[in-house]
């Protein structure tokens, strides 16, 4: 089985498809084969389509370099190394999947679709509690909705809601977030 986590920046989709790994399922996300590729730790692929310069894994460079994979290797590229990566896996979530190109190539895997969603005022306040590396330029909400907005004209990430098997409103409590994913768990391993 394969499980695809879409959503906005800080929406959650890491924190559902953690969920996933604690039930069995292997996790890995979209953005795991361009770091890999970038920083060329890529021995855990049966193939790649091409090693680039090894540089910092940046959030922009991580955009910038997907963005070129996808248009010479086609929109499923990233979904194939994902899925490559964990090859050995039964179960597989796959975090972070971002187009249209990738939901359809999780369909066509026979997989299933969950989009996350939560507020901006939310999303940004998450964002500022996890301290990630790639988010350190992120210094205000006027930055983060300058990001977010950014995302969305790049992915039409809200529109991509309508493609899903699942949507998760994520607003409530992490307790909240784990039953309303477990009752997903429960339909999608049957």
């Amino acid at each position: 089985m394969i499980i695809g986590v879409v959503g906005k920046i800080a929406a959650g989709k890491t924190t559902v498809a953690e969920f996933f790994e604690e039930r069995g399922f292997c996790r890995v996300s979209c953005s795991d084969p361009l770091i890999d590729l970038l920083t060329h730790n890529v021995s855990e692929y049966s193939w790649i389509p091409e090693l680039p310069k090894r540089e910092d894994p940046t959030r922009d460079r991580l955009i910038e370099f997907g963005r070129y994979l996808k248009e010479r290797y086609g929109e499923e590229v990233l979904i194939r190394l994902a899925v490559d990566k964990r090859r050995h896996c039964e179960n597989v979530v796959i975090d972070g999947v971002r187009s249209k190109g990738e939901i359809n190539a999780v369909k066509r895997l026979g997989g299933k679709v969950i989009y996350v969603e939560a507020n901006p005022e939310t999303r940004f306040e998450r964002l500022v509690r996890r301290k990630a590396n790639k988010d350190r330029s992120i210094k205000s909400f006027k930055d983060f909705k300058a990001m977010d907005d950014a995302e969305e004209s790049l992915y039409h990430t809200s529109k991509l809601k309508d493609l899903a098997h699942y949507v998760i409103v994520n607003e409530g409590t992490l307790e909240e977030l784990k039953e309303k994913v477990e009752r997903i768990i429960m339909e999608v391993i049957e």
